[in-house]
């Protein structure tokens, strides 16, 4: 309903139903997070506009395969607030020089990834389920490696889920399915990760 979205979003109801905006959902979690360090006045989007475009698309995919708006925006909201969280570790120089390099792994198979998914969208019938799953998995591994001392269980738990959720066998084969429903989010996705791998973002 109306109440919950709103509720979700921490904003007043309107005439007008709102729309979900990954971009909307990143600055509230980053003032929350920012709200208790001294330098309030360094609160600035962790996510761009690129960005921002790929996580609606994944909230609608996620919105769509589990016919639950509620649980796929539990899901985008756990992945901004990872997002977010490790881009202020980042700005905040908490990683040491091990790290770092587990850093620069988690990048390198992140980029990995998006070139492989959007070989798997350009050329038909090319997807391998397993290999995205797996890749996947990697990422969410070495994740986990890099902020294992910096974050809570709780966000270790959300990191797991995020991945576990992406990287469902059946989730994937849909979304790779040449004339399924997800085929126009997939395009949106992987125009997003061209533009992100374009400017050496990922």
């Amino acid at each position: 309903s109306q109440d919950v979205l709103c509720c979700f979003l921490d904003a007043k109801p309107t005439t007008a139903f709102p729309a979900f905006s990954s971009k909307d959902m990143a600055l509230k979690a980053q003032k929350k997070i920012l709200s208790s360090m001294a330098n309030r006045s360094s609160v600035q989007m962790f996510i761009d506009d690129t960005t921002s475009e790929i996580l609606d698309e994944l909230y609608r995919v996620s919105k769509e395969y589990t016919g639950n708006k509620a649980e796929a925006q539990k899901i985008l909201k756990n992945l901004i607030k990872i997002a977010v969280k490790i881009g202020l570790l980042f700005r905040n120089n908490r990683f040491n020089e091990e790290e770092l390099v587990i850093a620069k792994d988690f990048k390198k198979k992140l980029n990995q990834g998006a070139m492989t998914a959007t070989s798997f969208y350009e050329v038909d019938f090319t997807f391998e389920q397993t290999v995205m799953s797996d890749l996947l998995s990697d990422c969410r591994d070495l994740l986990l490696k890099l902020v294992n001392t910096h974050l809570t269980t709780k966000s270790h738990d959300r990191i797991n889920r995020v991945f576990n959720h992406y990287s469902d066998p059946q989730l994937l084969t849909k979304l790779y399915d040449p004339s399924g429903p997800f085929r126009p989010h997939l395009t949106k996705i992987c125009k997003g990760l061209n533009k992100l791998m374009e400017d050496g973002t990922i």
